[in-house]
Parts: C-alpha cells; sequence; structure tokens
C-alpha cells in the first residue's frame, strides 16, 4: 500500500482512483462494506482504490480534553487498510486551518486538483468542510461520481455496527464483543520503557509500555498474546498476564499496559510490542499486603495460561 501525507504533488500512480472518505476509526466490519463496494467499482473501471483520511483524527481538535480515545492510532489504522486491500493512503494533517475551509475549497482543491478523484464513495452521514456544511449532493453537483452507501453492515441482532459501540465493548472490557464488531482482533501497540522494577520485585518482570492516545480498555487484569514488531512479521505470538492500569497498589498517575510474558527472559526495552486482550479476568484491585498482591499474580497467571492453551493468533 502506498502512503502520502498531502495530496499536492501526488504521482499519476496516486491520482485518478476510485476514493472512500473518512475517519475510519477501527477499520471495523462497516467500514470494510464501503471499501468492499469502492473496490467492486475501481476493479470495473481499471482503476486504484484509495483511503482518504485525516490526522490526527478530527476530535483531537475539536475536543482536545476528551480522554484517549483512538481504536487504531495511526499505525494500526494504516495497517489495517492494507490488510483489507487498499492500495493507497492519503493522511492529510487536520488542523484548524484545514477544518475552517469551506466545501467548495476541499471539493476544487482536495478531491478535483489533487486527487483527480475518479468517484467518490462515502457512508451515509458524511459531511465536510467548514461547520460540516458540505455533503455527497455537492460532490454529485460537481461532476465526481458518488456513492453513498445507507446500509453498510449489521452485527447478529441487526443493529448497526459503529465505532462507539466498540469503544463501549471496550470500556467494559468485553473484548469478545469488540473483536466480533471489528471483524479483527483488537491490539495495542507502544515502546517498551524503563518502569519502576515493581514487577521485577516481585518475580514477574514486566514490559511497561504506554498507551498513549489508544483508547483506555477497562482497567484491570487480561489474559494477552504479544508479538515483538522488530522480530519481524513471523516472529511467533507471547502469551501473557498483563495488567491495564494506574496499579492502585502503587498509583501510577497514567494508565499504562504492563505485561508479563510467560517463559520469556530477554530485553525488549526500546522494542515495539503488538499486544492482543483476549479476556479480562478481574479488575484493579488493592490487596492487604504484597504477599497477598503475589499470590493474586499467581492465580492471574494460571488463569491467563488456561484460556490461552489455544494455538496462537497466525497473524
Amino acid at each position: 500500500m502506498d502512503q502520502y501525507q498531502s495530496y499536492t504533488s501526488l504521482p499519476d500512480s496516486a491520482r485518478n482512483a476510485v476514493v472512500v472518505i473518512g475517519n475510519f476509526d477501527g477499520v471495523h466490519r462497516g467500514h470494510c462494506g464501503l471499501f468492499d463496494a469502492a473496490r467492486t467499482i475501481a476493479k470495473n473501471t481499471g482503476r486504484k482504490l484509495a483511503v482518504l483520511t485525516f490526522e490526527p483524527h478530527p476530535r483531537h481538535i475539536f475536543r482536545p480534553d476528551d480522554p484517549p480515545f483512538r481504536i487504531t492510532p495511526a499505525g494500526v489504522k494504516a495497517d489495517r487498510l492494507a490488510a483489507h486491500g487498499v492500495d493507497i493512503l492519503i493522511s492529510l494533517n487536520f488542523d484548524w486551518p484545514f477544518a475552517s475551509q469551506s466545501a467548495d475549497h476541499f471539493i476544487q482543491h482536495v478531491l478535483k486538483d489533487g486527487l483527480n478523484a475518479a468517484h467518490v464513495v462515502v457512508g451515509r452521514d458524511f459531511r465536510f468542510g467548514q461547520l460540516r456544511k458540505g455533503d455527497a449532493a455537492m460532490i454529485d453537483a460537481a461532476g465526481i461520481p458518488i456513492t453513498v452507501m445507507d446500509k453498510i453492515a449489521d452485527d447478529d441482532d441487526g443493529d448497526d455496527i459503529s465505532s462507539t459501540r466498540i469503544r463501549q465493548a471496550l470500556g467494559t472490557g468485553d473484548i469478545a464483543e469488540a473483536n466480533a464488531l471489528l471483524g479483527w482482533d483488537w491490539e495495542m501497540r507502544g515502546v517498551v520503557e524503563q518502569g519502576d522494577k515493581r514487577g521485577r520485585e516481585l518475580g514477574f518482570p514486566t514490559a511497561n509500555v504506554p498507551l498513549g492516545d489508544t483508547l483506555h480498555p477497562a482497567y484491570g487484569v487480561y489474559a494477552t498474546w504479544t508479538k515483538i514488531v522488530e522480530d519481524g512479521p513471523d516472529a511467533p505470538w507471547i502469551a501473557g498476564a498483563t495488567n491495564i492500569g494506574i496499579r492502585p497498589m502503587f498509583e501510577l498517575k497514567v494508565g499504562r499496559i504492563e505485561n508479563y510474558l510467560f517463559d520469556f527472559n530477554r530485553d525488549i526495552y526500546g522494542k515495539t510490542l503488538r499486544v492482543r486482550p483476549v479476556a479480562r479476568l478481574r479488575g484493579e484491585a488493592k490487596f492487604d499486603g504484597l504477599d497477598a498482591l503475589i499470590a493474586q499474580i499467581k492465580q492471574d497467571c494460571d488463569q491467563a495460561q488456561d484460556i490461552l492453551g489455544k494455538a496462537p493468533p497466525c497473524n
């Protein structure tokens, strides 16, 4: 997948494509319905499939004081789009000047002059330009063919699949529900940092990873699979028990991932981890002393190993 951060001076190979426009946080099953429809149009017209999205997510600009909410930060989103067969990803910088441009300006300068979009595909709620005054009818009136997907994808009960529902599921620690809505196994990514070595002192050394702008799932202990990115795409997934939160016993100020990997003994400071929660074992809690905490950690590890006894993920 070719990636670009500007709509100006795009090579000819990235122009005249079928373009799907949106934020696509989660790249969930509903979004994939848009991509599938656009891919059919692209195949029938001999064109490439492009996604036009925005970084940072507009919510960072309009509501900067909100807690972290991203299901898929930029790197994860790009990987999921590539996995779904997108040929071209154009991630435009979203700031106040960009947000303040008129809908007509966006159509002329971005879609026409920049991308030379052959066809545009959007969801039914798509709006753009200053004060969200632009809509699909304006793109159509400007002479760009457009397809509006009114109904994209439902769950088994016939309800709409949405990023909001996925955030709610993660917020309650329901990983299975979130994954079912996503259509893939949700993961967190980050670089291992030096911690306070509390885990090592307790006999359970952890790899500590900040959550960054990734949505914080329900705090607690999870059974997880972890892959070290620098070991390559074919590196094994490693089973573990992972605390996500602020450790009430030691009162961290910011939530983070503390990842205890089973049967593992390597220095991985500075390495990037992909951490996939499988099931939430319990919430965070304070204990009556370190002995009680250690006993609970041992119990958590046993439970995680039982849950992860199956084969690890294949990708």
